[in-house]
């Protein structure tokens, strides 16, 4: 996974998905398009009437503790990217270029569990700011944090995996909890 470091028990069973689908007849064809517009009709019945905010997003735990996340069910994921500071940092916001050492947790939309978390590794996530190494949600979502902070990101999925791969379902939201270890050199 190019953001949250290697996922490969997960990445294999999604290329093993994807192998899979890719091996139906073109009778099955009709047969998956159906099932797609009735999946997409389903998913605009069901929503929920608002978008959540995030102050709908529930995080326990302070700056350097594994938070736990908890997404509600009585709102539809936001459409927008959402950035807010969990807790505060000191020092100047991060800029594009600069280098910053990371410690996060994913929980995705649809199931609301956590997906990677390098709190639970043991092992921060270093990346530089703006240069395409990470998902545009982070690239975006992260300038202006400063050291210690802890930022909620709430990525919709053309700023994270868009249709997939990387062990991600198909236009997932995701929910990241981000500690700003380091921002800088």
């Amino acid at each position: 996974m190019r953001l949250v470091g290697k996922v490969g028990a997960i990445g294999a069973v999604a290329a093993a998905a994807v192998l899979m689908a890719g091996c139906s007849s073109s009778g099955d064809d009709k047969a998956a398009a159906t099932s797609t517009t009735t999946a997409a009709a389903a998913t605009t019945a069901a929503s929920k009437g608002r978008e959540c905010t995030a102050d709908d997003i529930k995080v326990d735990g302070g700056f350097g503790q594994t938070p736990k996340i908890t997404i509600p069910d009585d709102c539809d994921p936001p459409k927008q990217l959402i950035v807010k500071d969990l807790v505060a940092g000191s020092g100047p916001g991060a800029q594009a270029g600069q280098q910053l050492t990371m410690n996060y947790s994913l929980v995705t939309w649809s199931n609301k569990k956590v997906l990677d978390s390098s709190f639970t590794r043991g092992q921060t996530f270093p990346l530089n700011l703006g240069a395409g190494e990470v998902i545009k949600g982070w690239d975006q979502g992260l300038v202006g944090v400063q050291q210690g902070a802890r930022r909620l990101l709430i990525i919709p999925p053309d700023l994270g995996y868009g249709a997939g791969g990387r062990g991600m379902k198909p236009y997932e939201t995701l929910v990241f909890v981000t500690d700003a270890v380091k921002v800088g050199n």
